[in-house]
């Protein structure tokens, strides 16, 4: 595959995909901010924002790239949380950020500076409780990578957020992707490539495995020509998708896997990674507030990549009113089975650490699920009993009512064993 070059200076075009994928990155990171910014007793937030790829910021029809997105949310996510917590009576909130801006064209970064300046300079003079410092650099992501990790040392930051959106699939390390998110208590990679560039990459390094992932779903990686043809296809997806989640899963505790939904073939992928569930939790809810930017193929409850290609249909998702239907009369069959994996109550706490990497359900379906389910009571930790969905807490347990359909397996396979005997 021929990687795509973005000339800068002379205002790169602005494709589809792109637009996709830069909404969603806006309105996460304008939630990311105000989740991290609502405590009644917080002064100050601290994070670091480094963007690997950063281009010029701005393209050929006017619209933004990601370092602008970045600031302007900044911007929004500052005025607003400011303007909520003076209303509600609350002292007001400092915002500090780092932003790192990397790109190896020397052209992209010059064209950047004079794109940020204006911004930059409004901010200073308007935004009094938003501190924003910008260091550029200009390597390959790699090479600056020490660089990069050098300004988070020392500035002692923990709330760090990587965007890196190559072109390609190689210019980002496998072992750079694991270092980044073993560093910082909480850090969150945005991660973006050519799904052909890894299925090149995988049949060079390791084209038995490559083989089997894909042989399930009835394809070949004979040769890309062959893949091109059927890049539009639900059985390609599925494929790709548990492929790109095998590939990468050992990154983070929370990877999501999903490609960006684009009519002419799922060929790039978004992935999010993450080291709590909260962050999946947030970025499943922002998919769903932008229905069909992004695409799952499998099962829409829990254990999402877990359906057998050779026995089950399994369906497209598109984070829509008709996927999050299918989604709730799954859950309601999965949650109760999982409770009962551990016995016949969990810690709602735990139930979310158990599920997030395994689902692409808004939170309000599965709460709803748990709510409508017959056979679970959610208990409160004065032990009363939930009844609304959107009460639901972290400090909240899960509990099975004593139905036989729930009691444990093995009790069952024992009863079996004595009547052999």
């Amino acid at each position: 595959m021929v990687e795509k070059t973005y000339e800068w200076a002379n205002g790169a075009v602005l494709e589809e995909h792109s637009r996709r994928k830069h909404k969603i990155l806006r309105e996460y990171f304008f939630q990311y901010l105000a989740v991290r910014c609502q405590l009644p007793q917080q002064e100050r937030f601290r994070l670091a924002v480094i963007d690997g790829f950063a281009g010029g910021g701005r393209y050929q029809c006017g619209t933004a790239g990601s370092p602008l997105i970045f600031i302007e949310e900044l911007k929004r996510a500052s005025e607003a949380v400011n303007a909520h917590r003076a209303a509600q009576g609350l002292g007001l909130i400092e915002i500090e950020c780092l932003l790192i801006l990397n790109d190896h064209s020397r052209d992209a970064i010059e064209v950047l500076k004079r794109n940020i300046a204006p911004l930059q300079g409004d901010i200073t003079e308007n935004v009094r409780r938003l501190h924003l410092r910008i260091e550029y650099l200009t390597d390959t992501f790699e090479a600056g990578y020490p660089r990069m990790k050098q300004l988070l040392e020392q500035g002692r930051y923990r709330n760090v957020l990587f965007n890196l959106d190559q072109c390609g699939h190689r210019h980002v390390e496998h072992a750079t992707l694991l270092d980044i998110m073993r560093a910082h208590p909480s850090v969150e990679i945005f991660y973006t490539f050519a799904i052909e560039a890894l299925l090149s990459f995988l049949q060079k390094s390791n084209p038995i495995q490559l083989a089997a992932q894909l042989r399930p779903f009835g394809i070949e990686p004979a040769g890309l020509d062959v893949l091109n043809g059927a890049m539009s296809k639900h059985s390609w997806l599925g494929a790709a998708e548990r492929l790109v989640f095998e590939t990468f899963r050992t990154c983070a505790p929370f990877v999501s896997p999903f490609s960006i939904n684009n009519p002419g073939g799922w060929r790039y992928w978004l992935i999010h990674f993450a080291n709590i569930y909260r962050a999946r939790q947030v970025y499943n809810n922002v998919l769903h507030q932008n229905s069909t930017a992004q695409a799952h193929f499998g099962r829409s409850g829990l254990n999402m990549l877990s359906y057998d290609p050779s026995h089950d249909g399994g369906a497209l998702y598109l984070f829509d009113l008709s996927g999050r239907e299918t989604a709730r009369t799954q859950l309601l069959a999965d949650i109760p089975r999982l409770i009962s994996e551990s016995g016949d109550v969990i810690g709602v706490g735990d139930f979310y650490e158990g599920i997030y990497n395994a689902t692409p359900a808004h939170t309000d379906d599965v709460h709803r699920a748990i709510i409508e389910n017959p056979d679970i009571a959610v208990i409160t930790p004065g032990g009363g009993e939930r009844r609304s969905a959107s009460a639901i807490g972290f400090g909240d347990v899960l509990k099975l009512k004593r139905q036989r359909s729930f009691f444990p397996m093995f009790l069952e396979a024992s009863s079996k064993g004595s009547e052999a005997k």
